[in-house]
């Protein structure tokens, strides 16, 4: 039986999407590349906010069609789309024979294999549900690099997020099942490690016997091998001084911190649900670059959230000038009826919100490329990770993450993809580097 998997969303999703593609394959299905060579078509979705949950909803009609003109028999759609939209979304969408939530992934393989289960959605409590462990199947798809889910679910109350409700409260891996799938993971010659969840720096306090985040990344650089580790989904509140400490004392942890503020306004914070204000950000900032001169910090906002005021957005867009991240993301603020927020007054004008992001990312547009220039001619590792075209070749340094950064291309005869390999900078634009190697 050919199955197509497509994955959507958050790089927390590819893991479950991976997971599911490695049970499948256990069960004897086997992955192909083209829709229409599929009996099984799997959509994993994302609706985080309402762009996600369209982008969910065209990519499910299109594969529709390969029921009527290609080898398809069941087209299967798990994750966030199904767990927030529940039985309705069973008559909204009568092309789908089996929705199964976030809570569900573990009956994949029921859900492929028996006609029985038609037009229905299967949606446990995600609470009862454990988390994979590192003896479960699982068939990477990002090359070199891998993720590494460290716990699922979230326990804050951030009133423009539906995450908690999605994937329940936060359910943390052990440390040493952790430990167990780096190895394999690392045994299997992936070269970079990022480790996600929903709430990454707060891992471990929700077990038995609480864990920091510095501990798992302290048993992680004592790995063998030279295989980099860096963590992406940080928080302003969980974050910890040890743990800052840990990136500083370890080569192997990239200097990257990925910490997601999402205002610097005083006022939309506490309308947020964040529990903290500019100057403890702009504190926590200077601690990290104090500790790690060569960090490379990462952050993403949000825009248009009701009540924000020019005045709101001016401390926002100041504050971004002054901390200079390397790399920003910038959301418009996507309202639904089942989000607290949409209960708060004076929601922001579309166009008002959508100007306020473009200002923010003509500002970072500047800002990184500035810090990009400021890269020429010195030389730093690159992981390669593909090969486009004959003699070009596409990697990331230490200071890039996967698919939400920019890329360094190396122009160079023969690379192995695979390789550490150092680069000396030869050009430099917005966002990515340009370099060639430097023996």
């Amino acid at each position: 039986m050919n199955i197509h998997l497509v994955s959507l969303g958050c790089a927390r999703n590819l893991v479950d999407s991976e997971v599911m593609t490695g049970k499948l394959r256990e069960a004897g299905c086997v992955p192909v590349p083209d829709p229409e060579d599929a009996d099984i078509i799997i959509v994993n979705t994302c609706s985080f906010i309402e762009a996600a949950a369209n982008e969910s909803i065209d990519t499910i009609l299109a594969l529709a069609a390969y029921k009527k003109d290609g080898a398809c028999s069941r087209l299967i759609v798990t994750g966030c789309l199904p767990e927030r939209y529940r039985e309705d979304i069973v008559s909204a969408l009568p092309e789908v024979d089996v929705f199964l939530g976030t809570g569900a992934y573990d009956r994949i393989i029921e859900a492929v294999q028996d006609n029985a289960l038609h037009s229905v959605c299967l949606l446990p409590d995600p609470d009862k549900i454990t988390v994979d462990s590192a003896d479960v199947a699982r068939e990477l798809s990002t090359g070199p690099a891998a993720y590494l889910k460290i716990a699922e679910g979230c326990n804050r109350r951030c009133t423009y997020c539906i995450i908690p409700k999605l994937r329940g409260r936060q359910k943390s891996r052990t440390l040493e099942d952790i430990v167990i799938e780096a190895v394999k993971l690392t045994d299997c010659g992936v070269k970079e490690l990022t480790l996600v969840s929903q709430d990454t720096t707060a891992y471990g306090q929700d077990l038995d016997v609480p864990v920091d985040l510095s501990q798992l990344l302290n048993h992680l650089s004592r790995i063998a091998g030279d295989s980099w580790i860096r963590f992406l989904y940080g928080h302003p509140e969980s974050i910890t001084d040890a743990v800052i400490q840990t990136v500083a004392d370890h080569p192997r942890i990239c200097p990257y911190f990925d910490i997601p503020i999402q205002h610097a306004g005083d006022s939309v914070l506490k309308r947020m649900g964040r529990h903290y204000k500019r100057n403890d950000l702009l504190r926590l900032f200077e601690s990290i670059r104090a500790a790690v001169p060569e960090a490379s910090l990462r952050t993403t906002v949000i825009v248009g959230f009701p009540g924000e005021t020019d005045a709101d957005f001016e401390i926002l867009l100041s504050f971004i000038k002054e901390v200079r991240f390397d790399h920003l993301g910038v959301f418009v603020y996507s309202d639904a009826d089942d989000l607290p927020s949409h209960l708060l007054k004076n929601p922001v004008p579309a166009a008002v919100a959508r100007r306020r992001h473009n200002r923010l990312m003509a500002a970072q547009k500047k800002i990184s490329a500035e810090i990009n220039r400021c890269r020429l001619e010195k030389i730093f590792p690159v992981l390669v990770e593909s090969a486009p075209e004959k003699g070009v070749y596409m990697g990331r340094t230490r200071f890039q993450a996967p698919e939400v950064d920019g890329v360094t291309i190396i122009h160079a005869d023969r690379l192995n993809i695979g390789d550490i390999v150092r680069v000396r900078i030869t050009d430099t634009l917005e966002y990515d580097l340009i370099g060639v190697p430097h023996d």
